[in-house]
């Protein structure tokens, strides 16, 4: 399953709106993305689960790379 991860890059800041990215990422589960990317030292805000019609929206952005952990 692809998940969407929003993120700061920084865990040690305060989140602000305008600084939070994306990453998608295809995993067996939320629990194990937020496992993967426990080492990058980011302050992980939201993973959500990305399926059906708004999987596809998401395949036509330019910035949709799919992460494999």
């Amino acid at each position: 399953m692809i998940y969407k991860v929003y993120y700061q890059e920084s865990a040690n800041e305060v989140p602000v709106r305008e600084k939070t990215k994306t990453l998608y990422v295809n995993a067996e589960s939320e629990r194990f993305v937020r496992l993967k990317l426990k080492d990058k030292n980011y302050n992980i805000e939201f993973v959500q689960a990305v399926e059906n019609s708004y999987l596809q929206y998401e395949e036509k952005s330019e910035n949709y790379k799919v992460l494999e952990l």
